[in-house]
């Protein structure tokens, strides 16, 4: 693929946005999202990467009928370098619930990897099937006429681009667009009321660093920054996290104007577990949420022999 054409699928995601229904789920360990929100990253370890996360925001909410409300999130990605592709495949499960509201996406992804310079680029573009379900009779109040009493759920398909970039062991950029068709969904009724849900098409920015430091090369210091945007909302994200030893390590996350979260995390040969507890900073009375984030690959030996990644965040 030429520079140009890389130059016109930039374009194509960064002016794909209108106004949509939601914003996607945001996670606390954004960096072991990029299989989930940029497809390019497919392919780009040494082996067979599993990722898991789990996610319990506002742990404890309940509504004035003691129905548990909060949002909470479970994620699972699977990629792998591909020789024969020249690149790599990779594949997500996202399931988002918040109060009587639930989505489940599944995702079918490939990139295309070129060497350029000291890294690679990853070019990629996944198939996106996404299945909302709400259930209005569980709303408050219950005999509110404009929801009604009804349930609906439906499905559509979708799909994402992406481009990643990443110089092993240094740093990564990546740029994508989930749900680039903003696909509409089939008419709901419930009494009085009508409507449809539309995928939720995003813009996310990342990037990473790894910073040995030099006069203790144990040490490194790896900040990471997560941006998703649509027309309607921006969710900035900034973590910084020091590792010792590349098996232990400890930071914090930034959500801007919504939460702080504290974070640990422990490598055991190549299973990786790590735990935050965000605090929220909204100056009212929610509580914290907790988020679990797993991590496990199977090398495949003379995949990509000539890359080194040592780096916690790619496994």
């Amino acid at each position: 693929m030429t520079h140009r054409n890389i130059a016109i699928l930039i374009l194509l995601m960064l002016f794909s946005l209108k106004p949509m229904a939601q914003m996607a789920p945001v996670f606390s360990h954004h960096p072991y999202t990029n299989m989930y929100i940029n497809p390019g990253f497919a392919g780009l370890g040494e082996g067979i990467c599993l990722n898991g996360i789990i996610r319990q925001q506002w742990a404890g909410f309940k509504d004035n009928d003691g129905n548990k409300v909060a949002p909470e999130e479970l994620l699972l990605t699977i990629d792998s370098p591909i020789k024969l592709l020249r690149g790599g495949l990779g594949g997500a499960i996202v399931q988002d619930r918040i109060g009587f509201y639930s989505r489940i996406g599944v995702q079918f992804g490939y990139a295309y990897h070129l060497d350029i310079g000291a890294g690679t680029l990853g070019i990629g573009t996944a198939l996106n099937f996404l299945n909302w379900g709400t259930d209005f009779s569980k709303f408050f109040p219950s005999n509110d006429p404009v929801l009604g009493t009804g349930s609906f759920n439906d499905m559509v398909f979708d799909l994402n681009l992406g481009l990643f970039w990443m110089v092993a062991d240094k740093y990564y950029i990546g740029l994508s667009s989930t749900n680039v068709l903003e696909s509409k969904g089939k008419t709901f009724t419930s009494d009085n009321n009508s409507g449809s849900f539309i995928s939720d098409r995003t813009i996310h920015i990342t990037g990473g660093y790894q910073w040995v430091l030099p006069n203790n090369p144990l040490y490194e210091i790896r900040p990471a920054l997560n941006v998703m945007l649509n027309q309607s909302v921006a969710q900035f994200q900034f973590s910084t996290a020091v590792v010792y030893n590349n098996r232990f390590w400890g930071g914090v996350n930034y959500r801007m104007q919504e939460s702080v979260g504290l974070m640990v995390g422990l490598l055991l040969k190549d299973f990786r577990i790590g735990y935050a507890y965000d605090i929220n900073t909204l100056g009212v009375s929610i509580p914290g949420s907790h988020e679990i984030s797993l991590g496990y690959c199977f090398k495949v030996k003379g995949e990509r022999t000539t890359r080194s990644y040592r780096n916690t965040r790619y496994l």
